[in-house]
């Protein structure tokens, strides 16, 4: 008796996830069985060029390569929208009278620069790789 009064006093929220999670659960093991059939697609190479099989260096080096151009361009996408934020934080300053306008304008002139450099530098990166 004391376990069903315990299985009674969990939410129903409770109840509802943990049948989630179970359906989610059973859904990726019958995915687990098809993968372990054999029949795994082929690995995609990296984009620096296909290797030489048993080069596993070379096969390393490139998939790194490309995670650097990948965290790179992340890097530009944060920067783009701190400056994003950044330029909206201080247009409502100016429009509250907290800041100058002239603020504002060196604000996006120096951001322009600032990302048009970042572009600069993602291009250079993945022309080197």
């Amino acid at each position: 008796m004391p376990l069903i009064n315990a299985v009674s006093a969990i939410p129903r929220q409770v109840h509802r996830g943990l049948r989630t999670l179970t359906v989610a659960g059973m859904a990726l093991m019958s995915q687990a069985a098809h993968a372990l059939d054999g029949n795994l697609p082929s690995p995609v190479d990296p984009s620096s060029g296909a290797v030489d099989d048993g080069d596993w260096i070379s096969l390393i080096r490139g998939y790194i390569a490309d995670g650097a151009l990948v965290l790179g361009l992340a890097v530009g996408t944060v920067g783009l929208l701190w400056i994003a934020y950044t330029a909206i934080a201080k247009f409502n300053e100016c429009r509250q009278g907290k800041a100058e306008w002239s603020e504002l304008g060196v604000l996006g002139i120096v951001g322009a620069v600032v990302l048009l450099f970042v572009m600069f530098l993602i291009g250079q990166a993945a022309d080197v790789f």
